[in-house]
């Protein structure tokens, strides 16, 4: 292992807003903080909201200084890149946010019905070959639904164009509500937390001048979400 990428991992052993639960167990059994994240980890009764896949953590810690009055939880199961969004945080002293080592396969081991109010998906690996590994498939929108409250809001925003229409094609298919989608969010008029806030790899792509889509959606009923084809 890379001398940098060792001491990410010691770090983040120390840091206080990093939770990195044994796989194995939550992979069986709830995580303790289950229901009781506001209770017991954030001290109040703000929503809770996810970034899954958050990498470097930059939407977290970007959404946690935009909206101080809200809770904020990046997941990644790549501690090395955490650590930079959780030593930002504690650098900068934002305590409206932690980060969980973990799958997101995972995530109804953590979170009870309700619980969360958003779910930001940010350039998550489109996984082409791989249907059911998307993060926005009928696997994983299934899990969302479970733990997202009645008004809760999906946001996906990735620059793979493939990805983009599948999720269309599944919000379309299962009848869920589509607030607002773009092809290209910068030639877009809006601006607020899809456009203020970048993370590495966004910026990447619009130094090649890839354009950036953007959608949100919600749950509108109780039924199973199932695949468009």
């Amino acid at each position: 292992m890379p001398r940098r990428k060792s001491k990410n991992y010691a770090d983040i052993d120390i840091f206080s807003n990093v939770l990195q639960p044994k796989i194995k167990f939550v992979a069986h059994n709830d995580y303790d903080l289950k229901g009781n994240w506001n209770a017991n980890y954030f001290k109040n009764n703000n929503p809770i909201i996810l970034e899954l896949g958050c990498g470097k953590g930059e939407y977290t810690v970007g959404l946690a200084k935009l909206y101080p009055e809200k809770n904020f939880i990046g997941i990644d199961i790549n501690g090395a890149r955490i650590w930079r969004g959780a030593k930002t945080a504690l650098e900068e002293n934002i305590s409206n946010l932690c980060f969980v080592r973990t799958r997101i396969d995972l995530i109804n081991s953590f979170f009870v019905k309700d619980e969360v109010s958003q779910i930001w998906i940010t350039f998550p690996d489109p996984q082409i070959q791989k249907q059911r590994k998307r993060l926005t498939s009928s696997l994983f929108l299934n899990r969302y639904k479970e733990i997202l409250n009645p008004n809760g809001i999906i946001h996906l925003k990735t620059d793979n164009l493939m990805l983009h229409k599948y999720t269309l094609d599944i919000i379309k298919h299962n009848n869920l509500k589509l607030q607002f989608v773009t092809n290209d969010l910068y030639k877009t008029n809006i601006e607020n937390e899809t456009t203020s806030i970048q993370t590495f790899y966004e910026e990447k792509y619009l130094e090649k001048n890839m354009p950036i889509t953007y959608l949100k959606f919600q749950f509108e009923n109780d039924n199973v979400v199932s695949e468009p084809y």
